[in-house]
């Protein structure tokens, strides 16, 4: 059976996919370190740029070319592994930067493009889908276990030179930072949303993140009708696990408790936690509420800086 194409239906894709090509492209650049390469995005003036925290590794300057060819040192500003987040500085300064967009955005479905550095190769394009939203992936640091939280997952075809590179939308906006190459069809991006736009600011001006540690490990979790009608919330973060000798659980926090606020905040995922665990609420008590078995639980825990 032959099956017709909608001729205007693929046109206005391509017509899409190629003026978003050519309105990020300029804005891209290849870097080479010591320890291999990878992308990078333009995100400010005065020659800012952002790639992934684990296309530096361990470097702390290399080689850049943009894709007209121009090539620079970039020394880097400011590397934040949790996030898989670095800022960078042209030596010799930059085009201007990208339109970021918010990843908060997105729907599963959505029509997002990538645009990198794959193999050396500056400006390449690769098209796709948001196959997921809402996930996790994991990092380490030398003190816990976290993770990136709502990493975007699309079908988009990457290489392992994409990361650092960047994911836009329909409109050229980039809504993500790719941090790494597609694993069985998947390709993986951290999101350009309220919380990533704190860290890349704090990086450019600070060089690092502080970061307050509860010691938890918690999933969004639906409340029940009866404790949702009280709370005036549908949605709260489970503790999946409580890691001993820990802030939380030495205010008594307990694996399968259901946090609801942190700092008086409400939280419906595990971003939202962190969101209230920057620099500002370290060695201060922050009040936590929660459920267990039915009941409201109030503490008090005092975070430590993530080390």
């Amino acid at each position: 059976m032959v099956v017709s194409v909608d001729d205007t239906a693929m046109d206005a894709y391509s017509r899409t996919v190629i003026a978003v090509a050519a309105a990020v492209t300029g804005h891209i650049a290849g870097i080479r370190t010591r320890y291999g390469g990878g992308s990078a995005v333009v995100c400010a003036d005065d020659g800012f740029l952002l790639t992934a925290a684990r296309v530096l590794g361990a470097a702390t300057e290399g080689e850049i070319v943009f894709a007209d060819g121009v090539e620079s040192r970039f020394e880097a500003v400011g590397v934040d592994p949790l996030s898989d987040l670095a800022v960078l500085r042209a030596r010799d300064g930059a085009p201007g930067a990208v339109t970021f967009g918010d990843a908060d955005t997105l729907v599963v479905g959505q029509l997002v493009v990538a645009v990198g550095s794959p193999l050396g190769l500056a400006g390449s394009v690769a098209a796709g889908v948001v196959g997921a939203l809402g996930r996790a992936a994991p990092v380490a640091s030398r003190r816990a276990g976290r993770v990136i939280e709502d990493v975007i997952h699309t079908d988009a075809a990457l290489n392992p030179g994409n990361a650092g590179g960047a994911l836009s939308d329909s409109r050229g906006r980039v809504v993500g930072v790719v941090t790494s190459a597609a694993v069985v069809g998947v390709g993986l991006a951290v999101p350009i949303n309220g919380t990533t736009r704190r860290i890349i600011d704090t990086l450019r001006t600070e060089g690092r993140i502080r970061r307050a540690y509860l010691g938890i490990v918690g999933a969004p979790a639906p409340i029940t009708a009866g404790i949702a009608g009280r709370a005036g919330q549908s949605v709260g973060v489970r503790v999946v696990d409580v890691v001993r000798g820990g802030p939380a659980e030495r205010a008594g926090l307990l694996r399968g408790d259901l946090v609801l606020t942190v700092g008086d905040v409400e939280v419906h995922d595990a971003q939202g936690i962190q969101r209230a665990l920057f620099a500002e609420a370290i060695g201060r008590a922050v009040p936590i509420s929660a459920v267990r078995h039915g009941a409201t639980v109030d503490v008090v825990a005092i975070p430590v800086e993530l080390g």
